[in-house]
C-alpha cells in the first residue's frame, strides 16, 4: 500500500513538472530547494510533500523505463 496525496499535492507538483521539467530530478533535497526557489508556499510541510511526490513520481518513470529497456 502506498501514500495517500491529496489532490493539491499532486496538482502543484505536476504542474511544477510540466512548467519546470529540467530543475527536478528523482533527489528529494534538490527537489527541496527547486520548489522552496519556485514557488511561495512557506509551509515546510507543504514543500516537503510536494517535493517527495516530485521524487516519487520521477523515480517511478526512471525504474518503468528500465523496465521497458530489459
Amino acid at each position: 500500500m502506498g501514500n495517500v496525496r491529496p489532490t493539491y499535492i499532486k496538482r502543484m507538483a505536476i504542474r511544477l513538472l510540466d512548467q519546470l521539467p529540467d530543475q527536478f530530478s528523482d533527489d528529494f533535497d534538490a527537489n527541496k530547494e527547486a520548489v522552496e526557489k519556485n514557488t511561495s508556499i512557506e509551509s515546510k510541510i507543504m514543500r516537503n510533500r510536494i517535493a517527495g511526490y516530485i521524487s516519487k513520481m520521477l523515480e517511478d518513470k526512471k525504474d518503468k523505463n528500465e523496465i521497458e529497456e530489459n
